[in-house]
């Protein structure tokens, strides 16, 4: 394949600007074209199960709406706000967080976006992707494994320009699959039944905040990848169109999918969410359609994947790693693809999926939502101005840091509940993690901030 960075869109040249930012004759793309982007690859199986979640976790289908649309909102509008920054400043997310935590205090964010993303999230998505393409082809669990990280890991490989049409054109076929899926789960008998609840029950607090923040790790957690998907756009885009795209795509496909989720297990049980292949459980119950689902699953899965590895390696390189290679990119792709395959295989063969997904949307959860909330006051109190420029040439702050390490280590501690810990306020009133370390690390940031002269 040929290497290109001389402006064209073609979709098979390797992508070599990494982390620079890109040229004013290198810009393409449309606003709308967001919206795909990041409905694409949440058109998989995973946002079902993370609705699913919401029955296994004891509430019943109205109170599992609710909070899986409480979850992504919250998500959503913050997904939208970080996208618009990409065309200014041409720089990947990661980088442009330097602004926040300086130099070396970047270290430390990008470093977790390396290896929740390039390694969590594709493992996470890798299981869900080889039970389906498995489960459709009876091809043992290895060999499938092995087909869907050699797809997603060309596709990521190549790079920006055939990751936007990968994910434009795959999500027509998505749509269409889900939205079948959709009409056949919402008129279903008994999905939407309401349990009654015992005399005297209190509202389910802890299965509601679990479930809020498991939607919340799960949509935000692309948020640390915003602007490396519309870095490409012209710096003209209007940003109020493209934050709605990212934001809309995003919560919209989320919330549509985790509802089905919840709605389908509702008449499976919590036996099936907990079972050893809710993959399959969940689209036996498709008769005939069941086969093409689980072709939509293995294709989203490795759409979110695309994704995930393309901006692990973004994130590595945020790092200011110094690799002597001129697709070091790509080859951070290969890496990531080889490490988080490994342990997407111990994934598969380990039989527990629902306990694992649940405690790692958590953990997104915790160190996700203190950073968005950092580099937005950040960005607030700065105004934006020369953002791209002052990420650049990153001063040495400490304020970003320290308001990070602090609020995760209190979220955590306090209000964390999940299987691996329960804090002392997180059994009594669920886990908070997320809301919690987002309003710590704000305050701690503003005033922080203003005793580190570096920061201004």
């Amino acid at each position: 394949m040929a290497q290109n960075n001389s402006g064209s869109a073609s979709a098979t040249s390797i992508e070599i600007n990494d982390v620079a930012p890109i040229p004013a004759g290198e810009r393409h793309g449309k606003a709308w074209h967001l919206f795909t982007v990041w409905s694409s690859p949440n058109l998989e199986f995973a946002t079902v199960f993370v609705g699913a979640l919401a029955i296994g976790f004891g509430l019943n289908i109205a109170q599992g709406i609710l909070a899986i649309l409480v979850g992504n909102a919250l998500a959503g509008i913050t997904h939208g706000i970080l996208s618009t920054w990409g065309p200014s400043a041409g720089l990947p997310q990661m980088v442009l967080g330097r602004n926040a935590f300086g130099k070396i205090g970047n270290l430390l964010p990008s470093g977790l976006s390396t290896l929740v993303a390039g390694i969590g999230w594709f493992a996470v998505n890798t299981v869900s992707g080889t039970l389906a393409l498995s489960a459709l082809t009876k091809l043992d669990a290895v060999v499938a494994l092995l087909i869907v990280i050699v797809l997603q890991v060309g596709i990521a490989f190549v790079g920006h320009n055939l990751i936007q049409k990968w994910e434009r054109y795959t999500s027509y076929f998505l749509a269409v699959v889900w939205a079948v899926v959709i009409y056949m789960v919402f008129t279903s008998k008994g999905v939407f039944n309401v349990a009654p609840a015992a005399a005297g029950a209190a509202f389910p607090w802890v299965g509601f905040t679990l479930t809020a923040g498991a939607a919340y790790g799960y949509t935000a957690g692309w948020t640390p990848f915003a602007s490396d998907y519309t870095r490409y756009l012209p710096e003209n885009t209007s940003k109020r169109a493209l934050g709605w795209a990212a934001g809309l795509g995003n919560f919209l496909s989320t919330s549509l999918l985790m509802i089905v989720g919840a709605a389908a297990f509702n008449v499976l049980g919590a036996g099936s969410v907990f079972g050893k292949n809710p993959t399959a459980d969940f689209t036996a119950t498709l008769g005939g359609w069941g086969g093409i689902t689980l072709l939509a699953i293995a294709i989203g899965s490795i759409s979110a994947n695309v994704l995930n590895v393309y901006s692990g390696a973004m994130s590595f390189l945020a790092m200011g790693v110094k690799i002597g290679f001129k697709t070091r990119r790509a080859v951070m792709v290969l890496l990531a693809g080889v490490i988080g395959g490994i342990t997407a295989y111990l994934g598969v063969t380990n039989g527990d999926v629902a306990h694992q997904l649940e405690n790692f949307l958590l953990v997104v959860a915790y160190w996700v939502a203190p950073w968005i909330a950092i580099v937005l006051v950040e960005r607030v109190l700065s105004g934006g101005k020369d953002a791209g420029a002052r990420a650049l040439a990153p001063k040495n702050s400490w304020a970003g840091a320290l308001a990070f390490i602090i609020s995760v280590a209190f979220s955590i501690w306090g209000f964390a509940n999940q299987v691996a810990y329960v804090g002392p306020l997180g059994k009594d009133y669920g886990d908070l993690g997320a809301l919690v370390g987002f309003v710590t690390a704000a305050v701690l940031y503003w005033v922080f901030r203003a005793a580190d002269k570096a920061s201004k």
